[in-house]
């Protein structure tokens, strides 16, 4: 497995990382023993990066990977987590020194750490970004030995900008994928000049990228795939990437058609990833230990070719574009 530095945090991580989202809520049911599973068949692939939240599962994933922690403690592994949605009201005034502490050590607890390795605001309402305070909470986190370093997860170009300026900022965390290219634009340069990390969330649309999916498909009812469609409960951006279901369905079929031999289109979407300048790791989900594997093999996949890039792209100027370009 490949790995590369994480910006300013100074730690080498596999490129191909294990989103954490899927074994706390959101995505359907995962048992306890799915969801170990998945995590020891991710490390055992390769994968040294791990992303969670204080949210997600209200901490069920954090405990699974504190255990998972406590399981494989030779592996090198770097944990991120983020903080910030447990605010209510979800305002910018909520983000204070006093809660970042309280936070951070539950998520301390969860994960069985003296320090995080990481934590990230999680899509913060958009003033937290330009707020001089808010970072000097941060240090002083770092300063206090709770955290090792911090970073931001965001829905915006704009808020990515306003937070690769910050000095103290190690990684941004985006959407990106083939269905949305628009962090290629500035946002992954910048960072690439300011020493900032980029990790790749939501890379395969929520599934779409799959392949596996048609007009018929049914999610759970817990699955944000049915019950957010239409930004219902978070930002629309999270699910399918904000493209309409059935855009997707048909745009996913064109991507297919590129999808190298020996290889699956989740893997080519993933390598699609891999192969811009600028990301340092790309955060798939698995709810399954097979799928955890085939999504670290991306990574052995040769890079894309221009013929291959080319058709990618056009696929999103025909297909895409016009519904998320101008809102992200």
């Amino acid at each position: 497995m490949e790995t590369r530095v994480l910006g300013r945090t100074g730690r080498a991580v596999s490129v191909i990382g294990l989103g954490c989202w899927q074994l706390g809520a959101d995505w359907g049911d995962v048992s306890e023993d799915d969801a170990a599973a998945v995590l020891h068949a991710a490390v055992d692939a390769g994968v040294t990066f791990l992303d969670t939240a204080d949210v997600y599962g209200d901490g069920r994933s954090e405990t699974l990977v504190g255990r998972l922690l406590r399981e494989r403690r030779d592996a090198g592994l770097t944990v991120a987590t983020k903080m910030g949605r447990r605010a209510d009201p979800h305002v910018p005034e909520a983000f204070t020194v006093e809660a970042f502490r309280g936070w951070i050590d539950r998520s301390r607890r969860n994960l069985g750490v003296d320090t995080v390795d990481l934590v990230q605001l999680h899509c913060p309402p958009t003033p937290v970004f330009s707020d001089d305070r808010v970072y000097d909470a941060l240090d002083t986190l770092v300063a206090d030995g709770r955290i090792a370093a911090y970073g931001v997860s965001v829905e915006t170009v704009e808020e990515a900008r306003r937070a690769i300026s910050r000095p103290g900022v190690a990684s941004v965390q985006i959407i990106l994928n083939v269905f949305r290219r628009k962090p290629l634009e500035e946002v992954l340069p910048l960072a690439a000049e300011a020493g900032v990390g980029i990790i790749a969330r939501v890379p395969l649309a929520s599934g779409l990228l799959s392949g596996r999916y048609d007009e018929t498909t049914t999610f759970a009812a817990d699955d944000h795939r049915n019950y957010n469609r239409n930004g219902e409960a978070f930002d629309v951006g999270e699910t399918f990437s904000g493209v309409p279901f059935d855009v997707g369905v048909a745009a996913a079929g064109g991507v297919a058609r590129w999808t190298p031999d020996g290889a699956t289109t989740a893997q080519l979407a993933l390598r699609w990833i891999l192969d811009q300048p600028g990301v340092t790791t790309v955060i798939p989900g698995a709810r399954n230990a097979e799928q955890a594997r085939a999504n670290a093999a991306a990574a052995g996949l040769a890079p894309l070719d221009a013929e291959v890039l080319a058709g990618l792209r056009d696929v999103y100027d025909r297909d895409i574009r016009e519904h998320v370009h101008a809102r992200w």
